[in-house]
């Protein structure tokens, strides 16, 4: 279907103005209405970025999991990202997804976000690369990215109600640059927020239009946050295109109502159901029914599709093949290749549905996963990152599971498929995954301990509760399931499997935080004894209506059949800590949580917020307490009633006693004291972050900092591995032989880490936000508002590494700063002696690897204009560029400088103007550390 003008309207032409109105209302949660009348069909939608979780939270329905963005925007390397999200739009084609919502694009603008590992950097300029490389690889691939959330979302406190006020130049410069540049990167998506900005709420904001789609000349649709549009007529008058989700909504027939009434213009609606046309036609959703998409379904938030799956053969035809070769492949890899069946994982098992057959949406994604993803990670110089033969296919694939069935009985697993293509083709995707851990991690200090030289080493002790149960992903609705996830417990065993070295591993004291979900390695579902619980649906009467196994406690979307009055979890604990257990439910609404029989707690819940990633993905749970014995099961029951405005989201929380701290050390101390090396892993917690919240502070708790504390006091060859999506504190940060920065490292995050750890990889990292010594020294802490709603960026310009530098205050790290496995001088910068304003400009950059190694090096520009008549940053990044290089060679960065980096927008005349006169450019390796600095003169341009 071509997508010109002409062809557009004229099937614009064919629908009535209230068929027009009717289209821009979502048909699902997840899908866009489809209209016979154009033969258009529904266009189906999946949050990001990490991965595409598909349309229904179930855990059944398993997704590959990439890095944190923060991981990734750490990578500092664009064909890098291109290539991962070029595999993430293979995700989105195996499960029939058009539109992945992907990338964030807010900022780092405070260490306390809440949903920093969602976003990229502090930096506008960083932010924007990072991300236009990401759309660039989605949407090379058929799929649609959405650049979100537009504009000044930087924060979750009151996210649905804050009023941002942010002047006019910081606004452009700052918030919108990224924005500018995904634009300008194509695409095809732009994702209004929950927020107000200036006094208006986003989804009614004039910004929608001018710069977007006038300055910018953005063709493509403005889509609403789930659940942002609280109006008809000021929304549908704005630039906001598309109100998601459906059917349900202020649009829909108020807006074919408002058109006829003459409250909206017949043209703006025209211009919205043109765009959604439009991009239709870019998706090949314009070809009717046979549309060659796979579009699998499965439950969705709001509840109106059952877990049913379409899977067709044109599925299978539209396979995809993403290249990811790299010509620079060896850079991060010494000589040796691990070896096949390193990086073993935890298979994270799939279920059976009622009659002992897998939900169908199970059953659709795996008949196409595997015939629509072909990854190649093999380039012109053989060895990437990995060696050829990648991580060994059979090792973390998921397995069927059966599941419980209404009258109880049991029925076997499907066979397991035999070895095919498609096993080398998942054991390709791991292979990059794995690649994009190395080449985000962030090695922040390092003592001479780093790498590990397997060969040397007798004993490690792997210490910490996150090595066993490493935080892979952030909280909320990004979330997804991952069919393998690799701990670094899992990564180190493996490297050092056929060694002599002996691993030891400790998980010290508890982290703090609240229970956690029931897993399946603590409970039984009561009918099969098998791992798990037991779900069930039940009627008013208390009548059940299904049932299911599923793997564990945390159910997000029961399905819904007619008659569905109560939801209830049930699992038989098996102890294997005696003593007070924590035991609880979230939710809200009516809920009860039975011990054998006996009420622990029951009451009403009402649901103090209508944020949706509270409501259906982290409700708050309630707790009550009881007393278990090793060896004697209990029976744990959870209900909840379904009730309007409560969502359907149930889990069930189990957490033994906490062992006793000083104990807890002491065994940890005394491994590693008798070790060669002593790797020790702490971390945040799904409630420390998570969407829906920001933090309170940046502590990672007294009992883990007392655990590295009490590592590093008896072994000095320490690496402590940071587990997190955002800055935390560090205060033990000088006493450990060496600090790497894991990020939320995603499925293959504990075989890329022991890649980095034992040399097999350079740390690639570099930070793309600062890092406080402590939260108080942050320039900007403030994320709540005040009484009236309103946030201030009284800041201005001066975000990230920029506040920093102006109220001359020194970070624990700065932004840009990570350390490889060798050294580099910084010896001459080349800049022009004049340029013209307007004009992009090229900056040369001579450096030497002065170490042992070869490796990569992140240059990195800056730009100052001391003599400003204006307010500006002490300086701010400007470009930068990877180079790479073997022991004793020099290499020279060509940086690109554009001509935005210059200017600034004059609130005065609207428009943006440069300065001429005398500029710096400064060049080094963080916004802390710039050792070349040379003087540039810019000059009118023709005509001024």
């Amino acid at each position: 279907m071509g997508t010109s003008d002409e062809e557009i309207d004229r099937l614009l032409g064919k629908l009535t103005p209230r068929a027009r109105a009717l289209l821009l209302t979502g048909a699902t949660t997840w899908r866009t209405k489809a209209e016979p009348a154009v033969s258009l069909r529904e266009l189906v939608m999946s949050d990001g970025p990490a991965g595409v979780r598909g349309e229904a939270w179930d855990e059944r329905i398993t997704s590959v999991l990439l890095p944190s963005a923060s991981a990734i925007a750490a990578t500092w390397d664009e064909a890098l990202v291109e290539r991962l999200g070029g595999l993430l739009a293979a995700e989105a084609r195996r499960k029939g997804v058009d539109v992945l919502l992907a990338p964030t694009l807010n900022l780092h603008r405070s260490p306390l976000g809440g949903r920093h590992f969602e976003c990229l950097s502090e930096d506008p300029e960083l932010t924007g690369r990072i991300g236009a490389a990401l759309i660039r690889g989605v949407q090379a691939h058929g799929v649609a990215a959405t650049a979100k959330h537009y504009v000044a979302n930087d924060s979750e406190t009151d996210r649905l109600t804050v009023d941002v006020r942010v002047g006019e130049r910081a606004l452009r410069e700052v918030y919108l640059a990224p924005f500018e540049a995904a634009v300008a990167a194509g695409v095809r998506l732009v994702m209004a927020g929950y927020n107000a900005v200036n006094g208006t709420t986003m989804t009614a904001s004039a910004l929608l239009t001018d710069p977007l789609k006038s300055e910018w000349g953005f063709d493509g649709v403005v889509v609403s946050d789930w659940g942002a549009v609280r109006g008809t007529v000021d929304t549908a008058r704005a630039g906001l295109d598309l109100a998601m989700p459906g059917p349900e909504g202020p649009w829909g027939e108020a807006l074919a109502r408002a058109v006829a009434d003459g409250d909206v213009p017949g043209a703006t609606v025209d211009d919205k159901a043109r765009r959604l046309l439009r991009l239709a036609a870019r998706l090949d959703a314009l070809g009717g029914p046979d549309s060659p998409r796979a579009r699998p379904t499965g439950e969705s938030r709001g509840g109106e599709r059952p877990a049913a799956v379409r899977a067709s053969s044109a599925a299978r035809d539209t396979c995809l093949s993403v290249s990811v070769d790299d010509p620079h492949g060896a850079e991060h890899l010494s000589d040796r290749a691990p070896s096949p069946n390193r990086g073993s994982s935890r298979p994270v098992p799939t279920g059976e549905s009622r009659g002992g057959e897998r939900p169908a949406a199970v059953r659709a994604s795996s008949a196409v996963r595997d015939t629509c993803l072909s990854v190649s990670v093999d380039g012109p110089h053989g060895a990437e990152h990995l060696s050829n033969s990648a991580p060994s296919p059979s090792r973390g694939s998921s397995r069927p599971v059966p599941t419980d069935n209404a009258r109880g009985t049991e029925r076997p697993s499907a066979p397991a498929p035999s070895p095919t293509r498609d096993d080398r083709t998942r054991a390709r995707v791991r292979a990059l995954a794995r690649r994009a851990v190395a080449a985000g991690a962030v090695l922040l200090a390092n003592r001479d301990v780093l790498p590990l030289d397997p060969e040397r080493l007798a004993t490690v002790a792997v210490i910490g509760a996150h090595a066993a149960r490493t935080r892979t992903q952030g909280g909320g609705s990004a979330g997804v399931f991952p069919g393998e996830e690799v701990s670094v417990l899992d990564g180190i065993r493996a490297e050092l499997r056929d060694r002599a070295a002996r691993v030891v591993h400790v998980p010290g004291p508890r982290p703090d935080g609240p229970a956690p979900p029931l897993a399946p390695d603590d409970c039984t579902a009561p009918r099969s004894g098998l791992p798990g619980v037991l779900l069930r649906m039940l009627d008013a009467e208390g009548r059940e209506l299904y049932a299911e196994r599923r793997l564990g406690g945390r159910l997000l979307e029961p399905r819904l059949v007619p008659g569905a009055h109560t939801v209830e979890i049930c699992a038989r604990l098996r102890p294997r800590t005696a003593g007070r257990w924590t035991l609880g439910v979230a939710g809200f609404g009516r809920m009860s949580l039975t011990l054998d029989g006996r009420t622990l707690l029951a009451g009403d819940f009402p649901p103090r917020t209508d944020d949706p990633a509270v409501v259906h993905v982290n409700p708050p749970a309630h707790y009550a307490t009881a007393d278990l014995a090793v060896g004697r099961d209990a029976l744990l029951v959870a209900r909840r009633e379904l009730a309007p405005g409560t969502g359907r989201a149930t889990v069930l929380v189990a957490a033994p006693p906490a062992p006793d701290v000083a104990a807890a050390l002491s065994e940890a101390a005394r491994a590693a004291a008798g070790a060669d090396a002593a790797i020790v892993v702490v971390g945040t917690t799904e409630h420390g972050e998570s969407e829906g919240h920001d933090r309170t502070d940046l502590a990672l708790g007294a009992t883990q900092d007392a655990l590295v504390r009490a590592v590093t006091a008896v072994n000095p060859r320490t690496v402590a591995v940071v587990n997190s999506g955002g800055p935390v504190e560090l205060p033990w940060r000088e006493r450990a032989g060496a600090v790497l920065l894991a990020w939320f490292p995603g499925q293959e995050g504990g075989a890329g880490l022991a890649d980095v750890i034992f040399g097999r990889a350079e740390p690639g990292g570099r930070l793309p936000t600062t890092w406080p010594a402590a939260l108080a020294d942050a320039p900007v802490t403030r994320t709540r508002p005040d009484r009236a709603g309103r946030l201030d960026y009284d800041e201005g310009l001066h975000v990230g590494h920029r506040g920093w530098l102006r109220h001359h205050r020194t970070p624990a790290y700065w932004f840009g700063h990570g350390l490889g496995y060798t050294t580099w001088s910084y010896d001459e910068l080349t800049v022009p002696t004049a340029a013209r304003a307007g004009d992009d400009l090229t900056v040369r950059v001579r450096v030497r690897n002065t170490g042992v190694r070869q490796g990569r090096e992140v240059v990195q520009v800056y730009l100052a204009r001391p003599a400003s008549a204006l307010d500006r940053p002490v300086r701010w990044l400007a470009g930068y560029a990877a180079v790479r290089a073997r022991p004793g060679e020099t290499a020279t960065a060509t940086v690109r400088v554009p001509a935005r980096a210059l200017r600034h927008w004059s609130v005065a005349e609207h428009a943006w103007r440069t300065e001429t006169g005398t500029w710096r450019v400064l060049a080094g390796r963080s916004a802390g550390d710039v050792p070349l600095t040379a003087d540039l003169e810019v000059i009118p341009a023709p005509g001024e």
